[in-house]
Order: structure tokens, then sequence, then C-alpha cells
């Protein structure tokens, strides 16, 4: 099984993005210039708060926690760098995002579930470690799965509303579906890996 250090790993997204941006201004992409430069500033925060404020207020370390987790970051920087690259191939013109694969973003809703419960998970397990919840197991997966469905609904919301800015976005409802389906799925995912592989943190709670 290959291993790669969290660094390391956060290090690959990071270029992946960068490589977005050098494609973004090779193509005058405007859009994905500020996409790109976005993402870069996010994959480097883990890196400006251990540097700079690597003693957070206690009161808002469970909150935090995940930032310092550079495992749970490297699963946001997989997603990070994989939807920037479906949205604008590096070196290409091709937008599998919106326009060459209308199904691309299914890819970019697993791996966005994946990251958003993980972090979720972690700020609720900090919560109950610091005595302001108390959480079972099976809390813990309930809660945490009913903040991503709230999430994925909001953001699938957000999205209708802004299809009549964006002339070539246009999704139906079967997709709304299909994309929290993904959402709940990539969830399942990193609690298999939380459960199974104690990655990007383990979990010890009473049942």
């Amino acid at each position: 099984m290959i291993h790669i250090e969290p660094k390391t790993a956060l290090n690959i997204s990071r270029f992946i993005v960068f490589l977005g941006f050098i494609t973004a201004l090779i193509y005058q992409r405007v859009d994905h210039i500020y996409r790109t430069l976005v993402a870069l500033i996010g994959l480097y925060i883990p890196d400006v708060v251990d540097r700079y404020f690597s003693n957070p207020n206690p009161k808002l370390r469970p909150f935090l926690a995940p930032i310092y987790n550079k495992k749970t970051m490297v699963l946001l920087g997989i997603f990070i760098a994989v939807h920037v690259s479906l949205v604008n191939v590096p070196f290409t013109t091709v937008d599998l995002f919106h326009k060459e694969w209308g199904n691309a973003d299914m890819i970019s809703h697993f791996l966005g579930g994946m990251a958003v419960w993980a972090i979720i998970a972690e700020v609720l397990l900090n919560l109950s470690d610091e005595g302001y919840l108390r959480l079972t197991k099976r809390k813990l997966v309930l809660y945490s799965f009913l903040a991503l469905f709230i999430l994925s609904l909001g953001w699938e919301v957000m999205e209708k509303l802004s299809e009549s800015e964006i002339s070539f976005i246009y999704e139906s409802i079967e997709n709304k579906i299909r994309d929290t389906i993904m959402n709940a799925l990539g969830g399942l995912f990193a609690l298999y890996l939380v459960l199974k592989r104690k990655y990007p943190f383990e979990v010890n709670l009473n049942h």
C-alpha cells in the first residue's frame, strides 16, 4: 500500500491547483484565475495557522481542529485539486464540469461530501472531547450526516438560484437529488476511513 506523508499530499494538491492557475492565465479564463487563486490560498491556510496561530483560544480549538489536522486537510486538498481540474483540465480549454462531460460533478460531490463530512465529524468529536457535547459514536454519526445533508441541500438551493446568472448551467431536480446522494456516499466513504482505517482521525467514543 502506497504511503504518502500528509505534507507531501498537500503539496501535490497545491501543485495541481497551481497548474490550473497557469492554465487560466494562458487561456485568459478570468473565472478560473479567481477560482484557482482562492483554492491556493485555502490550501495554504493550514501552514499559516501552524506558523502564526499554533496555540488557538481553547474555546475555538474544537472548531479549528480540522485545520490543524494535516490528514483532514489532505482530504480537502484532494477534493479541491480534482474539482479545479475538472472545471478546467490543465493546459487545455476543456471544462468537464460544466460543458464537455455533464456527469463530472458526481466526482466533485463525492469528494466534497467526503471532505465536508470529515471536517464536521472532527469538530463534533472535539466538542465532545472538550465536554461541550455528550456524544456516543452513533450520535456523532447521526449528527454529522444530518449536518452534511443540511449543507448539501443549502448548496443545491444556492446553485439553483444562481442558474439565471450563468447561461450555460442548468441542473434538473433529478440532478440535484443525485448530487445530494453523491455527497452522502462521499460521507459514507469518509466514515469507513475513520472507523476502519482511523484516518484522518480516530473516534474514541462509546457506542
